[in-house]
């Protein structure tokens, strides 16, 4: 039997804030190993979404499964252990350490969790596991600088190297350009799409251009609802997306 390629999927799922319905019905999967973006005008629905996916949430309505298994409702803290990081849970960075010590931290503190006994002569291990990542993310040459001195995009592909510390299967970033330069957006999704097939990449990004230039697939939601799910080459046909997000009429 082959393996499902959704590894994770939403059905019907919902979300009200005493009378506000702010969710209804969203029903999509997310393909393993590819690279999804989550897009809408404002007010659409993306964060509410965005936050029932990670576990911030609970759905009203509906369920959620990742890798078959219903996570719907679990705490937070499980989906964690489940292999589901996001970008923003890690938001503090150790800022009077160096960005070597930042992800050695978070590598050494998974690395006892799940072994306790372990000697302390693997903790070479760890400095090499931390370097590894840093080169990942393009801040090898950065490993000595004290973290808090980074630059804002910099900061954020800390943020990443931390996140991948935890050796996630998901990975979901929420508008992981916000408050970049030109400069550091490109290099920041040109990390981002460097991520797959080896993750499997949620994102909501507001820049459209640039989601469109990486994204395999793309969600539209509009009044949180499902307003279209496609290629970017899809999306950009779609009359509808033209008409509601681009403020564009069909032709």
């Amino acid at each position: 039997m082959n393996e499902d390629p959704a590894i994770l999927r939403t059905e019907k799922v919902g979300k009200s804030f005493g009378r506000f319905q702010a969710l209804a019905g969203i029903s999509c999967e997310f393909h393993r190993g590819r690279l999804t973006a989550i897009i809408g005008p404002n007010g659409a629905g993306k964060s509410t979404y965005f936050n029932l996916l990670s576990g911030a949430l609970a759905p009203s309505a509906g369920r959620i499964w990742f890798e078959g298994r219903d996570i719907t409702g679990l705490a937070q803290h499980r989906f964690a252990t489940l292999g589901i990081a996001k970008s923003f849970q890690i938001t503090s960075i150790f800022p009077e350490l160096t960005v070597h010590e930042n992800v050695r931290a978070v590598v050494q503190a998974r690395e006892i969790r799940l072994n306790f006994w372990r000697s302390r002569n693997a903790y070479p291990q760890f400095a090499a596991s931390a370097e590894a990542l840093l080169e990942r993310v393009g801040l090898s040459g950065r490993a000595g600088v004290i973290a808090g001195r980074l630059a804002h995009g910099e900061q954020r592909a800390l943020e990443i190297a931390l996140a991948l510390a935890s050796r996630p299967r998901l990975l979901l970033l929420d508008e992981p350009t916000a408050g970049m330069s030109p400069e550091e957006t490109q290099a920041m999704m040109t990390l981002i799409a460097g991520l797959v097939p080896a993750h499997t990449v949620i994102l909501v990004e507001h820049k459209m251009k640039l989601v469109m230039g990486i994204a395999e697939r793309v969600l539209v939601l509009h009044n949180g609802e499902v307003l279209a799910i496609g290629t970017p080459d899809d999306i950009r046909a779609n009359d509808e997306v033209r008409r509601v997000y681009l403020g564009q009429r069909a032709h």
